[in-house]
């Protein structure tokens, strides 16, 4: 079985721990490395070819710039972002708008990238 591949760029440390742990006990997702700086992040997209990105936007609602940058180099990609506080989340595609995604718990949004794969 050929394993989701994740890169986590979150803060505060203690939600990145908490989504870290959740994808360690799947079975079908791996991460692959954590990174903090956006362009630290630009280059771990292009070195290990990730399936899903996982941010923390500044503002809970608010779309991460980075996602557009990262979908026009990676249109396959699918980026997840989680508000800080872990009250919102959203799905980011190439090919479509952002979904919210309702209930921004960890099963839910394990659920929305494994359903948005190809």
């Amino acid at each position: 079985m050929k394993k989701i591949k994740i890169l986590i760029s979150s803060r505060p440390k203690l939600l990145s721990e908490v989504i870290l742990d959740l994808i360690e006990h799947q079975l079908d997702m791996t991460v692959v490395g954590e990174v903090i700086d956006p362009i630290e992040l630009l280059i771990a997209v292009r070195a290990t070819k990730v399936d899903s990105v996982i941010i923390t936007p500044l503002k809970a609602n608010g779309e991460p710039r980075i996602c557009h940058k990262l979908l026009e180099e990676h249109p396959q990609l699918k980026i997840v972002t989680i508000s800080a506080k872990g009250d919102a989340a959203f799905l980011f595609q190439a090919d479509g708008p952002r979904q919210r995604i309702d209930d921004p718990s960890g099963l839910s949004i394990l659920h929305a990238i494994r359903t948005a794969l190809p």
